[in-house]
């Protein structure tokens, strides 16, 4: 019996517009009132998850954030910490002092605050047009931007993420040195063709679903996940059915128990139904 849905954000649970389509809420509003529960899993951070929280009314269903693609996880109807594994102070400040030799932009997510070098930087050229990084991800979280000379200098506490931007080609080519002394302690990985960014080690989705949900008294048998990208791939073969969205990349459905239809053609309402959840 299925008690939890897990939900990737960008790519799965929203449509290339960034909406959640009527019939995919109205299915997991459905199943909500079936007693199950939903958990948003996501590489953003709780403070950009409370606007889909509450289109989905997940503040009175008991519903879960897993930040940070799995550094914390949060109760977003009592804001109860479930779990957390951040980036000690010093390895923050290695890893942004690394990063200072490379044409990126740097973001850390604080509070209500976005702290990165530049408030005006990353514009980068996507998809044949100009596009503003910085202002995406302030915009699409609800922070307050907060501009630093030097990030490395300014840490001086543990850090649950840190995010780098550029364009798709630049970080292709420029990945591996940007995390080579880093590749062996820490998790680095891209989680968007502009985003590349570092974790505590170990740190996935899968490692916070198993320690937030051993608290819940939900198995991973009672899961099923959707998502769309290689971020996806420790939570969607950790829970008892994992499944690819049409629009994800080849290893996600290869690895995928089963694959629905795109983020764009309801997949995941189409799925719940075919489960028996709505």
């Amino acid at each position: 019996m299925i008690k939890t849905i897990l939900l990737d954000i960008d790519g799965t649970l929203t449509n290339d517009k960034k909406v959640i389509t009527p019939k995919t809420k109205e299915a997991l509003l459905a199943a909500q009132e079936k007693g199950v529960r939903l958990a948003l899993a996501s590489g953003r951070p709780d403070m950009g998850l409370y606007k889909w929280a509450k289109e989905l009314e997940m503040d009175t269903h008991h519903g879960i954030f897993i930040c940070y693609n799995g550094a914390k996880v949060v109760d977003c109807e009592s804001g109860e910490e479930l779990f957390s594994q951040s980036l000690s102070r010093d390895e923050a400040r290695a890893v942004l002092t690394h990063l200072k030799q490379f044409e990126i932009t740097p973001i850390i997510a604080r509070g209500e605050y976005m702290h990165t070098t530049n408030v005006f930087g990353c514009t980068i050229d996507y998809k044949g047009a100009p596009f503003n990084v910085v202002e995406y991800e302030s915009r699409g979280n609800n922070y307050i931007l907060c501009e630093h000379k030097d990030l490395a200098e300014w840490v001086d506490f543990p850090v649950e993420k840190i995010l780098t931007a550029a364009s798709p080609e630049y970080l292709r080519a420029n990945y591996e040195e940007m995390q080579k002394p880093f590749k062996d302690g820490l998790s680095c990985m891209f989680t968007g063709d502009f985003y590349f960014e570092y974790t505590a080690q170990g740190v996935n989705k899968a490692k916070a679903i198993e320690a937030a949900y051993t608290k819940l008294g939900i198995t991973k048998e009672e899961m099923i996940a959707y998502g769309d990208a290689e971020n996806d791939l420790p939570m969607l073969t950790y829970v008892g059915c994992g499944v690819a969205m049409g629009n994800a990349v080849d290893a996600v459905k290869a690895a995928a128990d089963e694959v629905t239809l795109d983020n764009n053609s309801d997949g995941i309402a189409v799925s719940l139904e075919k489960h028996g959840l709505i």
